[in-house]
Order: C-alpha cells, then structure tokens, then sequence
C-alpha cells in the first residue's frame, strides 16, 4: 500500500497528486541542500583503495537493476583474473543471498560501513571490490563509478525526495564514470531515446543501455529450468516486493502468460501468513512465478504441497555501448600487477 501511495504520489498526473507535490516543495529543496552539504563532506573525505573497484548505484529509489548489474561487474572481474567482493550496506536480506545465487563462491560481505568490509575482503584474498548501490556513499573510493537509470520508470522529471524518487539531481550523474540505462519491459527504442535525454546532461560521461532480459524460468525445488515459451497461455500468480514490480509483471506478460499480480513493499520479509496467502490465491493457477529476489526468502517457507515455486531468471544484454564497458573492465587488468599483501588495503582516514 505504502509503495502504491508513494508510486502515485511521484509520477502520478491527476490533481490530488500534482498538489501534493507542490506542498512537499519545501521539503525537497530542503532535501537537496542537505545532500549536497553531505555529499561535498564524503567526497573530500575520499581516499584511495589498493585494488580495483567499482561502484554500482543510482540515482533513484530501487527499480534500476543494481543487483544483477553488480552482480554482472563481479562476474566479468572474475573472468578478468580477479577475486572479487561484494560489499553492501544491507538494506534487505535478500541481496546476499540473490549474490550468492548469481555468483557462487564469491565473497559478499555485509556492513554500514563499507571501509571496514572492505578491509575484511582484502584480508580475505579478494583481489577486486564491487559496491552495490554505493553512488550516495562517497567515502569508499572507486575506481569505475556506475551509475543506474532505469527506462521503465523515466518520465523527463526528475523530482527529488520526497516529492519525488530522486536521490540527487541528474546533473550528479557528471561525476560518474559511465551511465547505463537499464530496461525490463519498454521497448528498445524507448530506452534510446532515454539515453539520449541522460546524454545531454551527463554531459562527456558515456552512455551505455542494457535489457535486463528475462530468460528462463527456474524451478526453486530441484532448480529444474523451463523455457519461457512454456508460459504461453499458462494462468499464472506473479509475486514481488521490488522496487519496479509493474515491468517484472511485464515482462511475463510478454512471454504469453495470463497473469495475476500480488506485490508486495521492496524488500518485503515474507513469512508464513505472506505464503498462505499466495497459496490461496494460485489455488486456480498453473504456478506461482516470482522474481530470484523473492524466491530467496520465500523458497524455504514454501509448502512442500504447494503449487509450483519457479522464478525468473534474467540475463543482461548490453544494447548500446557494451564494448566501452568491456573497456572499462579492461583498464583495471593492469593493476593486478602492484596488489601485494603490504598494499592490501584501503588507504584512507574514512569511517564510511
């Protein structure tokens, strides 16, 4: 419900809307004043990190794919010759568990305070640090900073918080080593035409688009897998708590399936009554399709004798600029080179 109010509030058209935005106005100027201050302190307070890094963040509240785009940089450093790390600050316990699923055998540590979690990686062998969704926190120097706009919820305005799901202003993004927009279910062509509007004001900053594509289904008892065409015409229980769940019911949609939606808040802790309820619902249903995210906390409450618990998997496919991003990757090889357990640290008087 919460999110709802919120998703209305921030792109909705109507009257009650537009007055509510006006009267939040103050507070969003309020809102960016403070995050400038704040983000001026923590990028003077930056230092420099002994391995590479790289960042993945956005500009806006959820919905951009930072997981799985993470998730995608840990797994090219990986085959880079790197021991990649995860860091996040944990926001929901979905998120290690969902990098652990894409990444099996990489390290994903969790702490508010990335500089200490980062210590503990080094000293744990990892080689390489990815940051998920780190673009706010500027103590924690980076070497590639990514920063995430997504397609499906752009509309032109960028409204910060809390009239809108604007973290920073776009004009942030110039400080960022690269831009991908990202995109679920709008067209290819729609994503474009974002990244060009995003390329005006990030100004030298390239631009790349990626389809964060759905591509087969995986069963989460036994991980058996099935094509998406097995979806056409099937009537099917869509389930999620992220931050875009109008493009996850999208995309199956587009695969053929009839679809009834349940949504829940991002990062919603699942229990019991949450998954008597689904049940209930797909009582009719063919089976109950989710995104990974939730599959990992609703999987181990499932009911043996429930209807089929499968998830989307999705795969990123770079549109637009994926060389320049292999290219990126590239530059860091180099440095491999001068890791040594003497330098095996971050250098800096943070405590971010």
């Amino acid at each position: 419900m919460r999110d709802r109010l919120a998703a209305r509030l921030w792109y909705g058209d109507d009257l009650l809307a537009g007055v509510a935005r006006a009267l939040l106005w103050p507070a969003e100027r309020l809102f960016a004043a403070l995050g400038a201050s704040v983000g001026a302190r923590k990028a003077r307070a930056a230092g420099h990190t002994a391995v590479p890094t790289v960042s993945v963040g956005n500009l806006t509240v959820g919905g951009t794919g930072k997981t799985p785009m993470a998730a995608w940089f840990a797994a090219r450093l990986l085959a880079r010759g790197f021991s990649p790390a995860v860091l996040l600050r944990g926001y929901g316990d979905d998120e290690p568990l969902v990098h652990a699923r894409l990444n099996p055998g990489v390290p994903v540590l969790v702490d508010a305070r990335r500089q200490r979690s980062g210590k503990r990686a080094l000293a744990q062998g990892a080689t390489a640090l990815v940051l998920d969704d780190a673009f706010q926190h500027r103590q924690m120097p980076r070497d590639i900073d990514v920063v995430l706009v997504s397609a499906d919820a752009w509309d032109g305005r960028a409204r910060l918080l809390p009239a809108g799901p604007f973290r920073e202003p776009l004009s942030a993004l110039r400080r960022a080593h690269l831009v991908v927009v990202t995109r679920k279910a709008v067209p290819a062509l729609r994503a474009r035409e974002v990244a060009d509007a995003v390329g005006n004001v990030a100004g030298r900053v390239p631009v790349a688009v990626a389809h964060l594509a759905p591509d087969h289904l995986v069963s989460w008892s036994g991980g058996r897998t099935e094509s998406l065409a097995t979806l056409v015409g099937q009537r099917i229980v869509a389930v999620c708590g992220i931050g875009a769940p109008d493009a996850f019911v999208a995309q199956l949609q587009d695969a053929g399936a009839v679809v009834e939606a349940m949504t829940f808040s991002d990062h919603h802790a699942f229990n019991a009554s949450d998954v008597r309820a689904v049940v209930a619902r797909a009582a009719d249903a063919e089976r109950v399709v989710c995104t990974l995210k939730d599959a990992v906390k609703m999987g181990g409450i499932w009911p043996p004798d429930g209807p089929g618990l499968w998830y989307l998997s999705q795969t990123v496919i770079w549109e637009a600029g994926g060389r320049g991003v292999e290219a990126l990757l590239d530059r860091l090889v180099p440095l491999k080179a001068l890791i040594t357990p003497a330098t095996s640290g971050p250098k800096t008087e943070s405590n971010a």
